[in-house]
């Protein structure tokens, strides 16, 4: 008898032992289910649903805000932390609502510059021309004033990047169609810029093709604020922000200047 009721006993003792682990397994897996979720987020983690710019959010940034939002989307698209966005979802509200970006963007064709990638932006965030060679005429001119003037965007971004098609045509003195005039705006861009790494000043020289593409983006920010007495007038007021920049298409990083 003594036997059996040591025996139910120790069955018993098991029993509570079991409990009391299975509790305190499932205390500890809740525990580091907690400080998962509490956790400093990561690249990953940090990731958000971008939201649309509003009429009141554009109000209230700065040409030198929006500047610094392009910085940080380059940064994100070289680092590849790229923002989430639900772009369905943008194309609604924008849709609906209106548009209203933040800044607008020369920018050559090239496929590997487009503005919305490397700046990581979504819908409704950016004005966009696109011309070889990045170069500025009346038509551009005519839409960075509606950008500005109308639309309301802070910053006008010139936008260049190395190994340029259009400016290696300019080095070369390319004629070909329409391209050939063209390429000609570019010409003043190849002139002032002086030997670099040797004396040739052909398209084989990428040191002097990308010095190149660096000047004529100078010239043609400067020719913005010749041309246009709108943009001018703005620029001095410190409404708008107007700029020059860079892009390394070996790298995807945008040098401001």
């Amino acid at each position: 008898m003594a036997g059996f009721y040591h025996e139910r006993l120790s069955m018993k003792n098991i029993l509570t032992a079991s409990h009391l682990i299975r509790r305190a397994s499932v205390l500890v897996l809740s525990m580091a289910l907690f400080a998962c979720a509490h956790q400093a987020p990561g690249p990953a983690a940090s990731l958000k649903n971008a939201e649309v710019m509003t009429k009141a959010k554009q109000e209230q940034i700065t040409a030198d805000q929006a500047l610094q939002l392009l910085k940080d989307g380059n940064a994100r698209f070289v680092s590849g932390h790229v923002q989430r966005r639900d772009l369905p979802a943008q194309v609604r509200a924008t849709g609906h609502d209106g548009q209203f970006p933040l800044a607008s963007i020369v920018s050559c064709i090239d496929s590997r510059s487009a503005p919305a990638q490397v700046f990581d932006q979504g819908v409704g965030d950016l004005f966009v021309a696109s011309v070889a060679g990045n170069v500025v005429n009346e038509d551009i001119l005519g839409s960075l004033e509606y950008g500005s003037k109308v639309a309301g965007t802070k910053l006008i971004v010139i936008l260049g990047h190395t190994h340029c098609g259009g400016v290696k045509g300019a080095c070369d003195g390319a004629e070909l169609g329409n391209l050939t005039q063209l390429v000609k705006k570019i010409r003043p861009a190849v002139n002032m810029t002086p030997d670099v790494h040797g004396s040739d000043r052909s398209s084989k020289n990428h040191h002097f093709v990308d010095a190149v593409a660096e000047n004529n983006v100078k010239l043609n920010v400067q020719a913005v604020l010749d041309k246009s007495p709108v943009l001018r007038e703005m620029a001095q007021k410190g409404q708008i922000k107007i700029v020059g920049a860079m892009l390394d298409v070996e790298t995807g990083k945008i040098r401001f200047f």
